[in-house]
């Protein structure tokens, strides 16, 4: 038996208490300041207010106050904290964790640099630590899994990526189980890329969701040409940042574009997407969904920010990403919903 500490009881920290207890393990989840009516009502009917489900029994609560005491003594941490928690994560947490301890961040997201690059979360953790004079085993997960099919134990499979693939083997054994299925790879740039691009990309695919409603009602039917065609555009930008990235191999591929496949179906990122293509701004969105985390937006305009950035500097040709760009011209500029069909197309000759 492990002890698994979970920071951040959010929706995916949270369902990670599942397989976690089912595996025979001790399990401790921890709340961020922003989780204090999540965690007392944990405490008090062992569920999360956002599940159906109650979580396996003998699950240990508490407030962030406790933290020291929830990391004394675990085999791992999970870091459950949302790509708005990615600082506060760095500075506050994870310099409590002592050295032997390995980490696993459900965060998804990149930072983009001055240089046009593009930085994954255990990098910009990494780079913290190492100006501390610590060294952490910072891994991570990537791969389509929603939270709530997790906790309804729905087959998924998902990578694990680290330095060490000893630790990641060993993360594996304390997590998976017969629904939970885990690959482990030292991947970490290219996982953590594929799974943290999507996000946009699904927002654009979810555009044509709410343009066909606009055009033919909420209620018509659903309509999958032009889905399929976004998605289509979504796929190569996706590979081409990832050549970028100097990761695009199918192994990195397959995990981010079946994430881009699950987010598309379901999540919040689903939601913006639609209602910003029948026409509401993004200002409307927002206060549409409000108390919705939506860190897609966060994403797409750091990469789009990053892409720009790199084409001035003559490392990426902008012409490349249409679908991306019209994304954050929408979500930055409040620009109109007008799909860029014609940039998507190409000619192609053997």
């Amino acid at each position: 038996m492990a002890i698994v500490t979970i920071i951040g009881a959010g929706m995916m920290g949270s369902a990670l208490a599942f397989p976690a207890r089912e595996n025979g393990n001790e399990v401790r989840l921890v709340g961020t300041h922003l989780d204090r009516n999540i965690i007392d009502e944990c405490r008090k009917s062992n569920k999360h207010p956002k599940f159906n489900k109650v979580f396996p029994s003998g699950i240990k609560y508490y407030q962030i106050e406790e933290v020291d005491e929830a990391i004394s003594g675990a085999d791992m941490i999970i870091g459950g904290v949302s790509s708005f928690g990615v600082d506060w994560f760095g500075d506050v947490i994870l310099p409590k964790i002592p050295e032997s301890t390995p980490v696993l961040s459900v965060t998804k997201g990149l930072m983009d640099t001055e240089e046009g690059r593009l930085l994954t979360y255990p990098e910009v953790w990494e780079a913290k630590m190492e100006k501390l004079g610590k060294k952490l085993s910072i891994n991570a997960i990537g791969g389509p899994c929603t939270s709530y099919e997790l906790v309804a134990h729905d087959q998924t499979e998902v990578s694990f990526c680290g330095h060490d693939i000893e630790i990641l083997k060993k993360l594996k054994s304390i997590m998976a189980t017969d629904y939970y299925h885990i690959s482990p790879s030292t991947e970490v740039v290219g996982i953590e890329s594929a799974v943290a691009l999507k996000n946009g990309y699904a927002l654009g695919i979810a555009l044509t969701i709410g343009v066909n409603q606009k055009n033919y009602g909420i209620d018509s039917e659903l309509h999958f040409n032009s889905q399929a065609a976004v998605f289509g555009q979504a796929v190569k930008e996706m590979y081409k940042l990832l050549e970028y990235q100097g990761a695009a191999t199918l192994e990195n591929m397959s995990v981010g574009y079946g994430d881009l496949y699950v987010t598309v179906y379901g999540g919040r990122t689903r939601l913006v997407g639609i209602l910003l293509g029948r026409g509401l701004n993004i200002d409307e969105a927002k206060a549409e969904l409000n108390g919705v985390t939506l860190e897609s937006l966060v994403v797409a305009e750091r990469v789009a920010r990053a892409i720009r950035r790199a084409g001035e500097l003559g490392k990426l040709d902008t012409k490349n990403f249409p679908l991306l760009l019209h994304v954050d011209g929408i979500i930055c500029e409040k620009k109109p919903v007008d799909i860029p069909w014609e940039a998507f197309t190409f000619t192609y000759t053997k």
